[in-house]
């Protein structure tokens, strides 16, 4: 236990290699600014990380107070509907002392609003007479999808519900990007936009009016460290510079290259700082840089969560073996690990560990140890009593039976448990890029947002791969030493 803490410290301590580290949430404008902010610092000097698609607003606010992150971009309505709401912040003017006593400073607006609006195609939306969105109470009938995070902010769909008394029940949380292809498919009739969304004018969509004048405004802007001032203050003197000169038509433009086009976010934010005088390059992986990395990351993931997992699961098996009643707990504990949706592990274990490895390979390592413990504990139990017997009558100790003779013959169980778990690791891992764990769930996560298979299968053919790896790795060592007899 001892070593697992000490592995889960130094997975959480703070790396100082970089100097900056940016961060941006899961869908396309907010990378896109990342990168730009990225480029800002590269070009003022100093070396830079962007830890992108860190997931919604909750967790890149708490990797900011952590210092895992340095800035980030955000917007005005998030922060006073969801970061701050306690603090009852309702303007730019509160809003600078309430993020001040936070350690955060803020730039001004860039310069655009992004807003969220209720939208659906622009024929459907003309068949049932929609404009406004007070118009959705005479069609209850329609099935409504919003983003997962829409579906349970404090300016969400919980509160636009009671500002319109809407009374619809076919209510289903969808991820944000995926949303326009289930409009486009029929499975959903109505989506929440971000009226910066490039697909609001190729798909030919209808933003209904907030009549009721529901949601406030979401001007884009930068959070950051306030000490970061000291340590990059040329960097911050750009990232503030950037205010005014993203105008709404700019960042539709810049979606659209994305989302539309086909441009790396990159690439997009490179165009961006060129128009305005900042000529660098940023750097992009190839293909075999990024699998090299992603496949260095997994199974950095799998075999640190396993090789936790196993040093602490096959004692347990074996103390559960030894005394039934302590046994019955152990594996009702370690069951009751299992119930939990990977998802929420992963994310409840971020106000411990902070974002990155460190909380994934910690539920990694929960959801590896039921396999070991029940594999080590039903391989010593059908051990032939006989066999039992006769170490018992060659006078061997307790120790040393377990050691020469139970171990030896439960080996084979106890790695079908280890198969089991690296599987089911390998599998799992890919989760932990939604909290920057990377691997390959990162290319998959891009690839759904940018709705694009080659990205999505960049990720999932090599984990498949590994998974099927790993298992014949496993079953041909499994072979090896199993008893001839």
């Amino acid at each position: 236990m001892r070593f697992f803490i000490l592995a889960l410290a130094l997975l959480s301590f703070p790396v100082k290699a970089q100097d900056i580290t940016i961060g941006s949430k899961s869908f396309t404008e907010n990378v896109i600014l990342g990168d730009i902010a990225a480029g800002l610092a590269q070009d003022s000097g100093a070396t830079v990380t962007h830890r992108k698609e860190l997931g919604g607003s909750r967790i890149l606010w708490e990797a900011l107070l952590s210092g895992e992150i340095d800035a980030y971009p955000d917007y005005s309505g998030t922060l006073f509907q969801e970061i701050l709401e306690a603090e009852g912040v309702s303007s730019l003017e509160e809003l600078r002392p309430a993020l001040a006593r936070y350690g955060v400073e803020m730039t001004d607006p860039l310069g655009f609003n992004n807003s969220y609006a209720m939208g659906l195609l622009r024929g459907r939306a003309e068949e049932l007479g929609l404009e406004k969105v007070s118009d959705l109470n005479a069609h209850p009938e329609l099935a409504l999808g919003f983003s997962n995070e829409f579906m349970d902010r404090g300016d969400g769909w919980p509160a636009l519900r009671q500002s319109y008394g809407l009374v619809h029940e076919n209510v289903r949380g969808v991820d944000h990007d995926l949303g326009y292809r289930a409009l486009q498919s029929g499975s959903i009739d109505v989506k929440d936009l971000y009226t910066t969304d490039a697909e609001i004018a190729a798909f030919d969509l209808v933003a209904l009016q907030d009549d009721r004048g529901h949601f406030p405004r979401y001007d884009a802007l930068f959070l950051y460290r306030a000490d970061l001032k000291d340590r990059a203050p040329d960097f911050v003197e750009a990232l503030n510079g950037l205010s005014g000169r993203i105008t709404a038509p700019k960042m539709i433009a810049m979606n659209k290259a994305a989302r539309i086009d086909r441009l790396s976010e990159a690439e997009v934010a490179q165009g961006f700082l060129k128009q305005e005088g900042i000529s660098i390059t940023i750097t992009q992986e190839t293909l075999w840089d990024r699998l090299l990395a992603r496949t260095l990351e997994h199974l950095g993931l799998v075999a640190l969560s396993l090789g936790l997992a196993i040093i602490i699961a096959v004692p347990l098996g074996i103390m559960a073996y030894k005394k039934p009643r302590t046994g019955t707990v152990i594996l009702g504990l370690a069951g009751l690990m299992q119930t939990i949706p990977a998802l929420a592990l992963f994310v409840v274990l971020i106000p411990l560990l902070g974002i990155g490895a460190a909380p994934t390979i910690a539920a990694l390592f929960l959801y590896s140890i039921l396999p070991i413990i029940r594999n080590s504990h039903a391989g010593l139990n059908t051990i032939p009593q006989g066999l039992l017997d006769s170490a018992d009558a060659m006078g061997l100790p307790a120790t040393a039976r377990i050691r020469h003779v139970e171990l030896p013959l439960a080996l084979p169980t106890i790695l079908a448990g280890v198969k089991t778990a690296a599987v089911i690791n390998v599998g799992l891992a890919t989760l932990g890029a939604i909290i920057g764990a990377g691997g390959y769930g990162q290319p998959i996560l891009t690839g759904i947002r940018l709705n694009d298979t080659g990205l999505i299968l960049e990720g999932a053919v090599p984990a498949a791969l590994l998974a099927i790896g790993v298992e014949r790795l496993l079953h041909g060592l499994e072979i090896l030493v199993r008893p001839k007899a």
